[in-house]
């Protein structure tokens, strides 16, 4: 049932749980964060006085770990030394914006000192919510990408902007065509074992 409703969702929004709230202060959004504590849901999204809140949905917390372990497997592939941190929680006050990402990454032996990741993963499952390329440009974020109806598409950050772009440039060469086709696959474990073996015979 997941498998199919990965392959066929449409954007309806009936899925992920979001509401967005206008003319809330920094302070407002800090204390939102305290009362959630540790607790991985909601997420939150801070924009200049609007907050987003949002309880993703089982799909939609499917899709973002499947897409991770992925990345984790074509980085194995690929000798990239990685280190993924989730729904870190990254802030500018003085940029008034802030949020956490479905997954994010630091690639390389730096990740003891990283301020801010070197890869953030969003997943569109529901339609709405405040612009997240808006915040990510502020907060730094060298590249975002969104997976929406099946494609990632490829965010890089140039003077303060996102260029949308063919490729990826944290993680040269992968192919993300390639990896989005295993992400429906009907467990998790069929599409890390399928892809594996697909970049094992690109190698030999």
């Amino acid at each position: 049932m997941l498998a199919k409703q990965l392959a066929e969702h449409d954007d309806a929004p009936v899925e992920d749980k979001i509401v967005v709230l206008r003319g809330l202060r920094w302070s407002d959004y800090q204390r939102m964060l305290e009362a959630r504590g540790d607790a991985s849901v909601p997420r939150f999204a801070y924009l200049e006085g609007q907050l987003e809140i949002m309880t993703p949905s089982k799909p939609h917390e499917a899709i973002k770990s499947r897409i991770g372990t992925l990345v984790e497997v074509w980085c194995l592939d690929h000798g990239v030394e990685f280190s993924p941190f989730g729904s870190w929680t990254l802030e500018d006050e003085a940029a008034e914006r802030g949020l956490e990402p479905d997954e994010c990454y630091v690639f390389g032996d730096s990740a003891a000192a990283a301020t801010r990741p070197d890869l953030a993963i969003e997943v569109v499952w529901t339609s709405g919510g405040v612009r997240k390329l808006d915040i990510y440009a502020k907060l730094g974020v060298r590249e975002v990408w969104f997976w929406r109806r099946g494609q990632i598409s490829v965010h890089l950050l140039e003077s303060e902007r996102y260029e949308e772009a063919m490729t990826s440039r944290a993680l040269s060469g992968i192919d993300l065509v390639e990896l989005a086709s295993f992400v429906g696959r009907p467990t998790a474990s069929q599409g890390i074992r399928e892809y594996r073996a697909a970049l094992a015979g690109k190698s030999r």
